[in-house]
C-alpha cells in the first residue's frame, strides 16, 4: 500500500485512547494532557497522531500518546522503536507498550511539528512484525508572544482642514503566535492618545481624521496606538506605537495688513525709482500659500508703483514719476495685497485679499533750474558771419523764490571758438563762420546755474545743424592719366570723365561739361557731355607727332546746378605715345618721365652703359683682392732673424699676443745672417689666428705655415739654436701638454724625445706626427 492510500485510511476510525502513566512513576499522571487519538489502520498497525502543548513545564516525562500494533498480545514479545526528529531526546517511547513521552519544554514558534517513524519488531527473531510507519507530533500553540510594531517609528503628514474620515496612515503589528489556532494572534487596535482628533480602525490599524484641524493652531500631533492579541480579551498581551502626524499647510488664510494707514514722505528732487516706503500684509500660511502680489489702485498708479519682495513678502513702493512740491504736496495711495495662489475650496470663507491706505507727503527741496526742453535742435546756414544768432535756450528755477539763472557752454575749447552764449538770455551765437563741408552738425552742452546757489546746475543738449549753401564748385574726382597714340584717328574716345561736388543738392547733382573757349587745342580734342554727370574726351583729328608736341593740356569747364550755379576749370593732361593703335601704359609713363628730364633714349642708353662699366670694374677689383687674400702667409723664405719671446699666462686657447723684441746682443758676430726686409709677422699671425678659429687645426694654411717655419730652421746651418715660440689658437683650455717652450730646459733638441706627444690625446695627434717626422729628417 502506498503513502496516499495510507493517508486515506488515516481518517477511518476515531476513538479516544487514554495514556496511562508509567507504573514506576505515578507522579507524572497529574500532568498528563488529554489527547485525541485517531486510529489508523494499516495492515494490523494501530497508531495515533499526537498533540503536545508548547511551553508546558515538565517535571517528569509526560505521556502524550501510544503506538500499538494489533499483533501485540500483551506478552512483551514485541519491541516498539521510535526514530526521527527529537527521538530519544525530546521524545522517548516505552518499548513494551508503545507509549510516547515528551521530556522537554517545546516552543511552537521555533518548531511547530516533529516528524517521527515507528516500528514494531519481534524480540526473539528481531524481524519487524509491522512495516515502519511515519507519524507527526504537532505542537499546540499557547498565547506566549506579545504583538510587535516592526515598522515604527511612524511619521505621517495630512493636509490641515481635511474632512472627518480622511485616511492618515496605517500601522501594522505582528504576533508570532499561531494565527490558525485560537485567538492568540488575532489583534485589536485602539487609540491610547490622540482623541478626539484621530481614530483607528480596530482590525486594520488605519488611522483617520476624527475632526477638522487648523495648522495655524497646532501643526503636529503625537498619537499612540495600542495593539492587543486575544481580540482584546483579559489576559491578552499588548504593544503600543507612536505616530507623529504633521499637518501640511493649505491656503486657508487671506493676507492681512498690519496697519490700516501708513505715512510716508519723498523729496521732490528724488529721482525715478526711489524707494518711498514699504508695506506688509501678514499671511499665516506657508510657502506659496503665503505668496502675494501688491497693487496700487486709483490715479496714484501713474506716480507710484509697488513691487513684491518675494523673500520678505513686503510691498515696496517706488517713485514712478518725479513729484513737484510746487504742484502737489500730498498723495493718498490705496495699496492692495492679493494671494498669488488661491484654493477654491476656501473661497466661501471670503476674498483672499486686503487693502490699506498710504499717505505720501512731498518734501520741498532746492531744485536746480529746469530747461524747457532736454534737447534743442537749431539750424544755421554755413558761411554766416560771426555773431549770427543760432537759437535761444530757456531755463527757470522751479522753486518759489525763482532764483535768476546764468547760462554757459561746457564743452571742448574748439566749440567755444565756434559758439558763445549770453549768460543772461541764453542766446547762442557764432564766433566765426561755419563750413558745412568741415562739420555738418555740432553738439553743444549748455548749463543753467542758480545765481543764489551755484551748486544747483542742470544741463541740456543743443544740436546745431549747419545748412548747406552752394559754395563749392565741382571738380574732377581724381587725377586722370590720359594717353593717345600717334596714329589715333579722329573721333576716338580717349578718356571718360566725371565730377564730384562737396555741396549737397536737394534735387541731386547735375554737372555740365565743356571745353574752355580759350583752349588752343580745341581742334585736336573735343568734349561731349553724356547728360548723366559724365563726359567723353575724343580726338579731333587723325595723326599726332610726338616730336612736335609731347603733352596736351585740355581745360575742361564743369558747372553744377546749384543756386547760383558754380563753375570750375579742370585741366586734363593728354600724353602722346609712340604706338599705332593700342597704348602701352608703362611705356608711355616711362617716355613721359624721360621727356620731363629732358633726356633722349640715346642719352639714357649711354648713361646705363657707363653704369654697367663702372659695376664691372668694381667687381674685378673685389675679385683681385679676394685672390690676394687666398695666397699662403709668410711666403718669404728669408726674413730677418729675430727672437720671439712669449709670455704664457694661459696655456689654453686665446693666449696673449706675443711681444717681439730684438735680442741681437746675444748673437755671435761670426754667425750673423744677411739682413732681410722683415715682414709684418704680427699682423700675419693674427690673420692666421682668426682663420684657424674658423677652419680648425686641420687647415691646410696652418699646416703649410708650420712646415715652412720648421724647414727654414732645420736647413739653415747659420741659425743658432735659438728658440722660436709660437702661439696656437687651437691648444684649448686646460692643456695637458704644459708649456711647449724649451727655455730653461737642461736638454737639447738632439737629446729630447718627443714620443710623449702621442700620449697627450687626439688634440695633439697631428702635432706629434709632424714634429717626429721632421726631427728624423733633421737628424
Amino acid at each position: 500500500m502506498n503513502f496516499s492510500a495510507l493517508l486515506c485510511l488515516m481518517v477511518i476510525l476515531v476513538q479516544l485512547w487514554p495514556c496511562s502513566p508509567r507504573p514506576q512513576n505515578s507522579s507524572a499522571q497529574n500532568s498528563v494532557q488529554s489527547f485525541t487519538a485517531v486510529r489508523r489502520v494499516k495492515r494490523s498497525w494501530l497508531w495515533e497522531p499526537l498533540f503536545v502543548t508548547e511551553e508546558q513545564i515538565l517535571l517528569d516525562p509526560v505521556c502524550i500518546g501510544q503506538l500499538k500494533s494489533d499483533l501485540d498480545k500483551q506478552d512483551d514479545s514485541l519491541e516498539y522503536i521510535l526514530t526521527g526528529e527529537g527521538a530519544g531526546s525530546i521524545f522517548v517511547i516505552d518499548e513494551y507498550n508503545g507509549k510516547i513521552y515528551v521530556t522537554q519544554k517545546l516552543d511552537r514558534e521555533k518548531k511547530p511539528f516533529y516528524t517521527l517513524r515507528a516500528q514494531a519488531i519481534n524480540r526473539s527473531t528481531r524481524f519487524p512484525v509491522e512495516p515502519e510507519s511515519e507519524f507527526i507530533i504537532k505542537v499546540r500553540d499557547v498565547n506566549d508572544n506579545a504583538p510587535q510594531f516592526l515598522d515604527g517609528p511612524y511619521v505621517a503628514t495630512v493636509p490641515e482642514m481635511s474632512p472627518e474620515g480622511t485616511s492618515v496612515t496605517q500601522v501594522t503589528a505582528t504576533d508570532a503566535d499561531d494565527p490558525s489556532y485560537g485567538n492568540s494572534a488575532r489583534l485589536l487596535y485602539s487609540v491610547v492618545q490622540g482623541q478626539p482628533y484621530f481614530s483607528v480602525e480596530p482590525k486594520t490599524g488605519v488611522i483617520r481624521m476624527a475632526s477638522q484641524m487648523d495648522r495655524e493652531t497646532k501643526d503636529q500631533y503625537l498619537v499612540i496606538i495600542q495593539a492587543k492579541d486575544l481580540v482584546g480579551q483579559p489576559g491578552a498581551f499588548s504593544a503600543t506605537a507612536t505616530v507623529t502626524i504633521n499637518l501640511s499647510d493649505v491656503n486657508d488664510n487671506p493676507p492681512k495688513f498690519q496697519q490700516r494707514l501708513y505715512y510716508m514722505s519723498v523729496s521732490e528732487e528724488a529721482p525715478v525709482g526711489t524707494t518711498v516706503g514699504k508695506v506688509f500684509a501678514e499671511d499665516s500660511d506657508l510657502g506659496d500659500n503665503a505668496a502675494m502680489d501688491y497693487f496700487i489702485e486709483g490715479d496714484s498708479s501713474d506716480v507710484f508703483d509697488i513691487i513684491t519682495n518675494n523673500d520678505t513678502q513686503e510691498g515696496i513702493i517706488l517713485l514712478k514719476k518725479r513729484v513737484d512740491y510746487e504742484s502737489k504736496r500730498r498723495y493718498s495711495i490705496q495699496a492692495k495685497a492679493v494671494n498669488r495662489y488661491i484654493d477654491e475650496r476656501f473661497l466661501k470663507e471670503g476674498p483672499f485679499e486686503d487693502t490699506t491706505i498710504v499717505k505720501v507727503n512731498v518734501e520741498d527741496a532746492d531744485e536746480p533750474p529746469v530747461f524747457t526742453s532736454e534737447n534743442y535742435v537749431m539750424e544755421i546756414v554755413e558761411g554766416a558771419r560771426s555773431g549770427s544768432l543760432v537759437g535761444i535756450v530757456t531755463a527757470r528755477d522751479p522753486d518759489y523764490d525763482n532764483s535768476p539763472v546764468r547760462y554757459s557752454i561746457v564743452h571742448s575749447t574748439h566749440l567755444k571758438r565756434l559758439f558763445s552764449i549770453n549768460e543772461h538770455s541764453g542766446a547762442i551765437i557764432t564766433t566765426e563762420p561755419l563750413d558745412r563741408e568741415i562739420a555738418s552738425w555740432h553738439n553743444i552742452t549748455v548749463t543753467a546755474t542758480e545765481t543764489r546757489n551755484p551748486e544747483k546746475i542742470s544741463e541740456a543738449n543743443v544740436y546745431v545743424q549747419v545748412l548747406d549753401v552752394n559754395d563749392n564748385a565741382p571738380e574732377f574726382p581724381k587725377n586722370y592719366e590720359t594717353f593717345v597714340c600717334e596714329n589715333a584717328v579722329a573721333g576716338q574716345l580717349i578718356q571718360s570723365i566725371s565730377a564730384v561736388d562737396r555741396d549737397e543738392s536737394p534735387e541731386g547733382h547735375h554737372f555740365y561739361f565743356s571745353l574752355a573757349q580759350e583752349d588752343t587745342n580745341s581742334s585736336h580734342f573735343t568734349v561731349e557731355d553724356n547728360q548723366d554727370n559724365t563726359a567723353g574726351v575724343f580726338t579731333g583729328k587723325s595723326g599726332f607727332m610726338r616730336h612736335e608736341q609731347f603733352f596736351f593740356y585740355l581745360p575742361i569747364l564743369i558747372q553744377d546746378n546749384g543756386t547760383p550755379p558754380l563753375t570750375s576749370t579742370n585741366t586734363l593732361t593728354v600724353t602722346l605715345c609712340d604706338c599705332d593703335t593700342e597704348v602701352n601704359t608703362f611705356y608711355c609713363r616711362y617716355g613721359a618721365f624721360m621727356y620731363s628730364l629732358g633726356l633722349s633714349t640715346e642719352a639714357l642708353v649711354a648713361v646705363l652703359a657707363c653704369i654697367l662699366i663702372f659695376l664691372v670694374f668694381f667687381l674685378a677689383i673685389v675679385a683681385i683682392r679676394q685672390q690676394q687674400k687666398k695666397q699662403p702667409p709668410f711666403s718669404e723664405k728669408m726674413e730677418e732673424f729675430r727672437e720671439n719671446i712669449v709670455r704664457y699666462d694661459d696655456e689654453g686657447g686665446g693666449e696673449e699676443d706675443t711681444e717681439a723684441f730684438d735680442i741681437s746682443a746675444l748673437r755671435t758676430r761670426t754667425v750673423m745672417r744677411t739682413h732681410k726686409p722683415r715682414r709684418k709677422v704680427a699682423s700675419e699671425i693674427q690673420s692666421l689666428y682668426r682663420q684657424s678659429l674658423q677652419v680648425g687645426p686641420d687647415s691646410a694654411i696652418f699646416r703649410q705655415f708650420i712646415s715652412e717655419k720648421l724647414e727654414e730652421a732645420n736647413t739653415d746651418p747659420r741659425v743658432p739654436p735659438y728658440d722660436s715660440l709660437q702661439t696656437y689658437a687651437f691648444e684649448g683650455t686646460g692643456s695637458l701638454a704644459g708649456s711647449l717652450s724649451s727655455l730653461g730646459s737642461n736638454t737639447s733638441d738632439m737629446d729630447q724625445s718627443y714620443d710623449y706627444l702621442a700620449d697627450w690625446g687626439p688634440h695633439f695627434k697631428q702635432l706629434a706626427g709632424m714634429y717626429t717626422s721632421h726631427r728624423s729628417v733633421g737628424d
